[in-house]
């Protein structure tokens, strides 16, 4: 949950989330290395007045900084590459959710549950409980189980929408005549929130997401109870 005058990402919720936070911190780390770098050479070369004829024309010098960038961007690309490609795994999921977005709100359906479906909206101002949050709560929240590979069909009915939970690490458009897929393993119990991050119209902000992770126990008990209000 983000707050305010929060500087960094939300707390990591999933293994996937974790490695985006890592690799934030490698390659922010190289770009203060850069800034420093140059910001020292700028200062030495206003500053100073001494100057070597073989620093203005060098061969090595031009072999140096020809070669270190591109092993800079090497060191960049190879762990970026990496997390791209476990973004794109989904590893025989437990659970299929199918979220479809409608201006403007979202619905879902668990596939696995013959009519096992649901709208979600989101609460107005005036009808909030002490303690929830304006803007994100929902009348219905996603319920997965805790430490189970979750996969999400995303579609829209309208326009296009985005499917985003941050501090799961998933962003998923929804487009209207296509379905695409993403996947996210929640590693603790807990309410996370999200919201369209499509410009979809009027009510772009408000149609919030709410995905709660819990136990598999409360789940199987969530899922009995829902069954039987068919």
């Amino acid at each position: 949950m983000a707050h305010p005058q929060q500087l960094g990402f939300q707390d990591a919720t999933s293994p996937l989330m974790e490695e985006l936070l890592h690799f934030h911190d490698h390659a922010l780390m190289i770009v203060f290395l850069i800034s420093a770098f140059v910001l020292y050479i700028i200062v030495a070369m206003v500053t100073t007045k001494i100057y070597d004829k073989y620093i203005l024309d060098s061969q090595e010098i031009e072999i140096i900084w020809t070669v270190l960038p591109a092993i800079i961007l090497i060191m960049i690309a190879l762990p970026s590459l990496r997390i791209l490609y476990i973004m794109d795994e989904v590893n025989d999921p437990h659970l299929t959710v199918k979220a479809m977005g409608h201006q403007w709100y979202w619905s879902y359906e668990y596939t696995d549950y013959e009519e096992l479906g649901f709208d979600s909206y989101m609460i107005p101002t005036q009808d909030l409980m002490p303690g929830q949050f304006r803007l994100l709560e929902t009348d219905h929240r996603m319920v997965v189980p805790v430490e189970s590979p979750i996969r999400v069909l995303v579609s829209a009915e309208d326009v296009l929408h985005s499917w985003a939970v941050p501090t799961l690490g998933v962003k998923m458009d929804a487009v209207p005549g296509r379905l695409n897929q993403t996947a996210f393993i929640t590693s603790r119990p807990g309410v996370f929130y999200g919201q369209c991050s499509e410009i979809c119209g009027a009510n772009h902000s408000f149609m919030p997401i709410v995905v709660e992770a819990v136990l598999l126990e409360a789940f199987e008990n969530w899922l009995s109870l829902s069954l039987q209000d068919l």
